[in-house]
């Protein structure tokens, strides 16, 4: 990533370029993009071409003002984060389903990431609703964040509070928690953003997948709460939980919500590809 281009991303997540790469700078670019880059599944749906390539991943999140899912939101924070002078490694992770099941390999991508000051992060900006602020990799204990507490533990049957249902431990494996809950089990070997590209494919085609029977667009809003589109519902929550929902009848009430709460300009209405 060139000098032009870092500082259009900057621009994007209204920030300034800080002077190192610092503990506080980097919650800042976590939060500032949380807030300005949603959460979203479009592509899948209009038909667009997900491909993983740190050029097309700035065209996208940056000159056309989109979002997008994991490996694209975590993809192109983490090109930016190393322009900035950070240490970055991508990370591979399997989501947490139903009754603790986990999900395909190469299900998440996540990042670690090496400051000047303070030690390993974990950050996130591609889960939907996750910590606002990147979590200290090697603390074990519970980490407060405004979108919850946090715990990163060492995997294993009893680690994630569920039984059964866990696959195959890996020695360095570790299961990030959301309020007790077990989010995804996260690998620690470094990985390259082609690694992902299997896993991209499958939740971007594949009829069992969560991404392709359903739409989402969801941000952190600036008072803390979120703000989200599934489909034609709209939910506002506020950071105390309490939750206004509203279904929008028309498209053009659709597209309105899309360009006036997410950025987001369509030439049309987004349809799931396969219909849950």
């Amino acid at each position: 990533m060139n000098s032009s281009q870092v500082d259009a991303y900057l621009r994007r997540l209204g920030a300034e370029r800080p002077a190192w790469p610092t503990v506080d700078a980097l919650r800042e670019l976590h939060l500032r993009h949380l807030r300005a880059v949603p959460f979203e599944n479009l592509s899948i749906h209009l038909g667009e071409e997900i491909v993983l390539e740190e050029k097309r991943l700035l065209d996208k999140v940056v000159g056309a003002r989109r979002g997008g899912f994991c490996y694209e939101l975590n993809g192109s924070f983490g090109a930016l984060l190393s322009a900035l002078g950070y240490d970055v490694v991508l990370l591979a992770a399997r989501v947490y389903g139903d009754e603790g099941r986990l999900g395909i390999p190469y299900d998440h991508l996540a990042l670690r990431v090496r400051t000047v000051d303070g030690g390993d992060w974990l950050a996130d900006v591609g889960f939907g609703a996750h910590s606002h602020f990147p979590l200290a990799f090697g603390d074990r204990g519970e980490q407060e964040d405004p979108g919850g507490t946090f715990r990163i533990v060492e995997a294993g049957p009893d680690a994630a509070g569920v039984r059964g249902g866990h696959g195959t431990v890996e020695a360095a494996d570790l299961d990030v928690l959301r309020d007790g809950r077990a989010q995804y089990r996260l690998e620690v070997r470094p990985r390259a953003l082609g690694d992902f590209v299997a896993g991209a494919w499958w939740h971007s085609t594949s009829s069992v997948s969560h991404f392709t029977r359903s739409l989402v667009c969801s941000r952190v809003t600036e008072e803390g709460g979120r703000i989200t589109l599934s489909g034609r519902r709209l939910t506002v929550t506020a950071a105390d939980g309490t939750r206004e929902e509203r279904e929008l009848g028309t498209d053009e009430e659709v597209l309105g919500a899309y360009r006036e709460r997410f950025g987001i300009e369509l030439d049309r209405v987004p349809v799931p590809r396969n219909p849950a």
